[in-house]
């Protein structure tokens, strides 16, 4: 009976690869049509520093944006802070923070927040095209909300719900995506992970507000009258994406994980991410050090090029264990390269209680 659930467990993964290989959807005939493209900024350095490849095996917080599915192995509460200067020169902070907590045998939940914005901007109209009536600064903001579960010691899945606004002066938006994860390990010593994940799903989004509404003057009667224009509804930035991993064991204190993936992206091309990371642990401290790569079409050449990121990505993480359960307290450091803007750093802390 065990091998035949087994059988249909992975009967069930083939499925859902060959689902993904299927909907190569990446079409750079579409780039720059989809909105909320801060939903595809990864906040946490330890996956960065992978380029994002370790869907099949981040833990905790990490694996809210990576792959749901990886919530389920926090080990007891996990609190992190991050901040990144996105788009390196062009200085737009991008802060994250949460917290994630075990509930029962084999449940965990989550619970962060990311926030994006952009400085004061001189606010001008039609009458005051010189500004000086004030400013006001625009942000992204997304609150996410996870659950994930073990449903045997190989399986595990989740779900994680993000509600985000985008807002200026006077129009805003509000919308609603779903992620969705599973994470397979079989092997010895679960060596060998795989992870499927279905990100930003979710209904249309329009713009809203006073900035949307015009008043107009009738020249003959003198009277006023509001004029509101539509906005142009906008989709999210769908994305389906498969990864591996395989944990290489070197003597009793150190391990070197490659790990490999591929997005199927709805509105942009196509990419396969590779990763590598070496992890030290002593009995005082752990070390890892990582480092990734994000290819896609055209990637190399600054004409082809749809993609502000050039693709490398390294970092590494330091922890430093302490109690009987080893509870660690972390720093860790991401560096992501662009053509024009320079370098992206993103630097964060870890809580981990055991």
């Amino acid at each position: 009976m065990k091998s035949i659930f087994n059988i249909t467990k992975l009967g069930f993964l083939l499925t859902m690869t060959l689902v993904v290989f299927q909907t190569l959807a990446g079409n750079e005939d579409r780039v720059g049509s989809a909105g909320a493209s801060q939903l595809l900024v990864n906040p946490w350095s330890r996956s960065v520093a992978l380029g994002d490849a370790n869907l099949s095996y981040a833990n905790g917080l990490e694996a809210t944006y990576t792959n749901i599915a990886g919530l389920a192995y926090t080990d007891k509460t996990q609190i992190k802070f991050s901040y990144t200067n996105w788009l390196g020169n062009a200085g737009i902070p991008y802060i994250g923070a949460g917290f994630a907590q075990k509930i029962g045998e084999s449940s965990a939940i989550a619970v962060s927040v990311q926030s994006m914005s952009f400085g004061s901007i001189a606010r001008t109209t039609e009458d005051n095209p010189d500004g000086n009536i004030g400013t006001y600064a625009p942000s992204y903001n997304t609150v996410n909300l996870g659950y994930a579960k073990l449903f045997t010691h190989s399986i595990s899945g989740g779900i994680n719900l993000k509600l985000l606004s985008e807002s200026i002066s006077n129009i805003n938006s509000f919308g609603v995506a779903l992620d969705a994860g599973i994470r397979y390990v079989t092997g010895d010593k679960d060596k060998f992970k795989m992870g499927i994940t279905l990100k930003n799903v979710g209904p249309t989004i329009k713009q809203e507000g006073d900035g949307l509404s015009t008043q107009i003057n009738y020249q003959k009667n003198g009277n006023n009258a509001t004029l509101e224009q539509r906005s142009q509804s906008y989709e999210l930035p769908s994305l389906l994406a498969i990864g591996v991993s395989y944990d290489f064991l070197l003597g009793n204190d150190s391990k070197f994980t490659p790990s490999f993936a591929f997005t199927a992206n709805s509105f942009s091309k196509d990419q396969f991410r590779l990763g590598l990371d070496y992890g030290l642990v002593k009995s005082w401290a752990a070390l890892n050090v990582r480092v990734g790569y994000v290819y896609e079409d055209g990637i190399f050449d600054d004409a082809l090029r749809t993609n502000s990121l050039t693709g490398l990505t390294a970092g590494f993480s330091f922890d430093a264990l302490y109690g009987k359960n080893k509870s660690a307290i972390g720093f860790e450091y991401a560096i992501r390269t662009t053509g024009p803007f320079g370098f992206i750093h993103t630097f964060g802390t870890t809580i981990n209680i055991k």
